[in-house]
């Protein structure tokens, strides 16, 4: 087994596919070992070791015949980390153990890669996804945002939808997207109706987001890897009027294309970005009938791969040479 600093480790699960191969297949083009780490395969499938002395802790991982050492990893891309697959014959009493001594070790083993170069670290992937936290720095840069509450309180939620004349949507604080098709963990903005607020008490178990609607005619998908922005566009008047969320359609509906941005809004988005202290990212904004742009939000591990397979743009290229960086 060598010893030097020439593995990638990608972290995903096992139900990723497109956008973790593209990346890998990069990668091997510039001479370097890629290895997938199937995050929700460990304990079950995964071997982890870690050994340690009076003088060193050393750290070893398994994964279908492939090992490696905390020791050769020279970069991390931070593409998914994902719950383990218990055995559903597991006892109910022993799973949350499980599921908390897994977490535990896996990330020992993740914290032990710092002198590894991050796409993005943990800590700051976490920071990042705060939404709130989002909007006040896209706002202090200049970016338009959507008036925004976050609230578990029936009755101020019930002025918000007053104030905003009834033009509101709603969605959770946090991602849940699995890949690229998205699946049964995945709730999509919605819009709130007179007859939802009827259920708002509801809310004292899990407060959300909620934003005025904003008007569409374009809605932007712009993928930043370390200063590179990859635009992509959806008219929205090709699905408007049946959802508010692009997600819910596929590719033949409504159909990628090319965008551009106003150079003020991609330095601005540029700054955004600093300010998070990410290099990478899947930025949601709204263009206006007006032609104003409205920024929504950003995933540090958000999807891109709908833009590489329609518009051919190269972002694996880009996070492979991302990850690469001295």
């Amino acid at each position: 087994m060598s010893r030097s600093r020439d593995v990638v480790l990608l972290l995903t699960h096992s139900g990723d596919y497109f956008t973790i191969d593209r990346v890998a297949a990069a990668l091997e083009r510039r001479g370097v070992q890629p290895f997938r780490l199937n995050t929700d395969q460990f304990p079950m499938t995964v071997q982890l070791t870690a050994q340690i002395s009076g003088s060193e802790l050393q750290y070893g991982i398994e994964q279908g015949g492939q090992a490696i050492t905390a020791e050769q990893v020279r970069s991390v891309w931070l593409r998914r980390l994902w719950q383990p697959q218990l055995p559903e014959t597991l006892a109910p009493q022993f799973r949350s153990a499980c599921l908390r001594e897994s977490w535990a070790a896996l990330e020992g083993f993740l914290e032990h890669l710092q002198e590894a170069r991050w796409l993005d670290h943990l800590e700051q992937v976490r920071d990042a996804e705060k939404k709130l936290r989002q909007l006040e720095i896209a706002r202090s840069v200049g970016l338009r945002i959507p008036h925004t509450m976050v609230s578990n309180h029936p009755q101020q939620v019930r002025d918000f939808f007053a104030a905003v004349k009834g033009q509101m949507v709603t969605k959770l604080l946090t991602p849940l997207s699995y890949s690229m098709e998205g699946s049964a963990f995945f709730l999509y903005t919605s819009a709130v109706t007179a007859e939802d607020l009827q259920e708002a008490e509801s809310l004292r178990y899990c407060p959300m987001i909620f934003q005025e609607q904003i008007p569409k005619q374009r809605e932007m998908r712009v993928v930043f890897v370390a200063g590179q922005l990859f635009v992509g566009s959806l008219d929205a008047s090709r699905y408007a009027a049946t959802t508010l969320d692009w997600r819910r359609t596929n590719s033949g509906e409504c159909p990628w294309q090319p965008g551009e941005l106003p150079p003020l809004v991609g330095d601005r988005l540029q700054s955004l970005m600093a300010k998070l202290r990410l290099g990478f990212g899947a930025i949601d904004l709204i263009q206006t009938p007006a032609g104003d742009y409205v920024f929504l939000e950003v995933n540090p591990t958000g999807e891109w791969g709908m833009l590489e397979r329609d518009l051919g743009y190269p972002i694996a290229e880009a996070i492979a040479d991302a990850l690469l960086i001295e």
